[in-house]
Order: structure tokens, then sequence, then C-alpha cells
């Protein structure tokens, strides 16, 4: 069997990702889809919306055959750190193709960039080092940089936030030796952080903003979501009385701050150049997590930035605890979150050749990923009650979600 990969966030599952499934599938001919997906924590550093198991589930009731988790420790990371873990993952399960959305829509930009950056690293490397100590955030470097060496426009214009990530699908395949096949798809409509839907093909970030703020399923969303997805979101909410955004975790947050020291906050990931003086200095002005972003943010400080070193503080996930997989080639395991029947018989195809466990639960496995991968669950469910925290991790430990 032809299997195609995507690397997803799904948050949620919108008419966009139907569109990316279907057209991948068309594209590289593929009998199966497979995602990895992140699972609490998103990679521009903010819950999701929903947890992983809701959102694998509206995924494998809109086309997708298996969903695999991508690691906490490569979820909440830069592009190209994110990009490592997803392609690994896919790796290990054997898929022929990676196809993801990009501004370009076309592979050759991308292989002839990778190829280009190759002969121009040190420059590269040479001037986002020169911009970062000018006061830059790493985003404003790099793009100086990619202008630097003539890959900040035309086609591969690596100034546009999907073409980074599939930029850095490519570089990881490629300096990975893997035999994955990259495509692309032009984005359709809606830009990445395009903040109002205006179509049926709307952003993520339009789609939470306007379910978020009137805590509701208004017609507007709904137009922009099949219907496995609003379903998933109602029963979500229904169980938990919440869909997930930072508001929620404020207070914790707030708490952290106030009684941990500047050498403990400093050890956290994310924290360098004397952040933790100025987390404790907004701390008390602080009235909501968008007002603490606000006084927080600085040209070098951008608010993704920030978001991450939120999420590593809520879990406590130190620069210590991540050093270990920035040079990994190989995951420790893969864990399935969800299938169907055709992704079942994959899973089975594949199982007894491949090089690393397959895991359904976080029992399965004494890793210490997995125990960053509990420290992250736990933390996103801080917001429940008892009683409803019990019931979600349940299918933690139950296994993947099945759909027959």
């Amino acid at each position: 069997m032809k299997a195609c990969g995507l690397i997803v966030e799904y948050n949620p599952f919108h008419n966009g990702h139907l569109y990316h499934v279907e057209r991948s599938k068309e594209k590289t001919n593929a009998d199966i889809m497979i995602a990895v997906m992140s699972s609490s924590f998103l990679q521009r550093g903010e819950p999701a919306i929903i947890d992983k198991f809701h959102r694998a589930k509206a995924a494998l009731l809109s086309g997708v055959d298996l969903v695999v988790e991508l690691p906490f420790v490569y979820a909440v990371q830069y592009a190209d750190l994110f990009a490592r873990g997803a392609i690994l993952t896919l790796s290990e399960l054997d898929v022929d193709y990676v196809c993801f959305g990009s501004e370009a829509g076309k592979i050759e930009p991308f292989i002839k960039g990778y190829e280009h950056y190759q002969e121009q690293e040190a420059n590269f490397k040479q001037q986002l080092h020169k911009h970062l100590n000018e006061g830059l955030s790493f985003p404003q470097a790099s793009k100086k940089a990619y202008q630097t060496i003539d890959l900040a426009s035309g086609d591969i214009d690596l100034g546009q936030p999907n073409n980074i990530l599939g930029f850095s699908y490519v570089k990881a395949i490629k300096e990975l030796h893997s035999s994955i096949q990259p495509e692309t798809i032009k984005r359709t409509k809606s830009g990445y952080h395009d903040e109002q839907i205006e179509h049926e093909i709307a952003s993520a970030t339009s789609i939470r903003k306007e379910i978020v703020n009137k805590r509701e399923m208004t017609a507007l969303a709904i137009k922009a979501l099949p219907e496995s997805t609003v379903n998933q979101l109602h029963h979500y909410l229904n169980l938990t009385s919440n869909w997930h955004d930072w508001e929620l975790y404020f207070p914790y947050l707030q708490l952290l701050v106030q009684t941990k020291s500047h050498e403990e906050l400093q050890s956290i990931q994310g924290v360098i150049e004397g952040l933790e003086y100025r987390l404790k200095q907004t701390v008390q002005e602080a009235t909501s997590f968008q007002h603490w972003m606000t006084i927080l943010k600085t040209k070098r400080y951008t608010w993704t930035r920030l978001q991450r070193v939120f999420v590593h503080l809520l879990t406590n996930t130190t620069k210590e605890d991540l050093e270990p997989y920035k040079e990994l080639t190989q995951p420790p395991y893969v864990r399935i979150l969800g299938m169907n029947q055709h992704g079942r018989e994959y899973v089975q195809t594949i199982k007894k050749d491949m090089g690393v466990p397959l895991v359904s639960n976080m029992q399965e496995t004494k890793h210490p990923m997995m125990k960053l991968e509990e420290k992250a669950t736990d933390a996103y469910y801080i917001p429940h009650s008892p009683k409803i925290k019990q019931q979600l991790k349940k299918q933690e430990l139950k296994g993947p979600i099945i759909i027959k």
C-alpha cells in the first residue's frame, strides 16, 4: 500500500484541512493517509482548542486513515525541530510521500531552494547571528538572512509561514537521508494568520477566534467546518464546559512565576537573556493573559516565542529535559492516537518491520520522552475538575480511537 504522510495540528480540523487531505491523496495516488499530529500543545505555543483524541476522531471521520502523535518534545518548537520530529516519525511508518500546504504550491522551488541553501549555509548562519545580535527576533533575523541568500522572494519566499514549514520538511528529509518524497499543494483562499472568516475555507486562527470569543458554534464558524469537527467541538464543550485557550491557564501561570525563584525560571526551556526578570517584573501588573503578553512582548521576544515559554513553564520543561532530543536520528517509539480499518490493515502490514516500538497508550513505554508527554497532558487538563480530568485521562490509558 502506498502511504502519504501529513504533518498537522488540526486545531480544529476545518474545510481547508479536508481540501489538503483530498488533494494530497489525489496528487500522490496514495492508498493510506497518515497524519502525524501535535498532541496537547502546538507549534506556536498554544493549547489545542480540544484534546488530541477529539481532534483525531474528527480527522478519521474526514478521510484520514491513521493518526499518530507528534511528541511534545518536538511539537512546541521552532520550525526545523518541529519538522525533524515529524519526519522521523513518518519515516518509521514507511510513508512514501509527505504532502504539505504552501503559498508556493510547487515542490521544485523547495528542492532547488534547499540545494541553494546548502551552498550558502555558512553565509546564512553568519547573517542570522549578525541580525540576532542586532536585537531582531528569530523570525525577523531568519527572514533577513534568507533575503541575503535570495530565498525570501519569488516562488520559494521564505517570509511566508507555510513556505517556511515546508522548507523545514524538505530540509529534514534531506538531512536525515530519508527516502520520503516531498510534495506540496497550494493553500487556497485563506491566509495562515487570517483572523476573519471570509470563505468556507478559513484559517484555524479565525475559526478559534470566532467560537472561543463567542463561546458557541456560530453559523459563520459551522460553514468553515466539516460536520465531524462540529460534533467533536460540541461534544468536548458539553463534557468539559470549556474550549481551551490561554486565558484558562492565566491564574496558574501567574502563580508559577510568583512562586518560582529567578534561578528556577531561568532553567525553563526558552527563558534566556534575562527573560526571568521581565516575567517577575510584569506578573503583578498583568490582569489577563492577553494583557500580560502585551506588556511582555518586545522586538526580541515575539508573541510565539513567549507563548512557547509559557507552555514550558506550565509543563515545567527545562532546557536539560529537551537537550537529548535535538539530534536524534530515530524516535524511541511511535504512538497511535486513532485509526480506521484501512489504517489498521496498514499498521499490521508494517508493524513487524518497524525499527521502534509501536505503542497504543502511555503505559506501554517507560521512555523519558513519554514521561514528558504525560506531564504535558496533565498540564493541559489543569483547568478541568478532578472528575473530568479522570475521565479524559482514561483515553490516554485505554488505547487509540478505532473508527469502524
